[in-house]
């Protein structure tokens, strides 16, 4: 996932939708119009447990909804004019391994506290204490507002 094309601070944010998603990917813009960096913004996903690994067209399907519902994410949260530069991506696999990857060589990464999953009285997702425990890089968690 690393850009060589370019010499700006990558800043990597995950996003699933949820409201603390949404407040770490307004943070990671700030943070980007701030340092003339630039936003991976991440949503993983992974198949239903019904999914069978063999038909690629399920795949395939699953991955453009993903990438339709980061898109849309993106532009509900940071408008469809940004000041920054701002690279979906969207990648099958557990959440916390994906953004670890992603977050190599990133200046930064930054996650939502809880997203959708889980219970809400975790005080810390299992995937951003992952991401505090082995990224790669510094991590900062967001409350969200909801």
């Amino acid at each position: 996932m690393s850009d060589n094309t370019t010499s700006a601070p990558r800043i990597v944010v995950g996003v699933d939708g949820s409201e603390p998603s949404k407040a770490a990917l307004r943070l990671a813009a700030e943070q980007a119009e701030l340092t003339g960096g630039v936003v991976d913004a991440v949503y993983a996903w992974e198949p239903p447990p019904s999914w069978p690994p063999r038909e690629s067209k399920s795949g395939g399907h699953q991955e453009e909804q993903a990438r339709q519902h980061l898109g849309q994410v993106i532009d509900e949260v940071l408008g469809t004019e940004r000041s920054v530069e701002v690279r979906p991506r969207s990648a099958q696999g557990h959440p916390a391994a994906v953004l670890i990857e992603a977050a190599a060589g990133a200046r930064l990464l930054v996650v939502g506290n809880r997203g959708h999953g889980g219970f809400a009285g975790a005080l810390l997702g299992s995937v951003g204490q992952h991401c505090v425990q082995h990224a790669p890089c510094p991590v900062v968690v967001v409350r969200g507002t909801g």
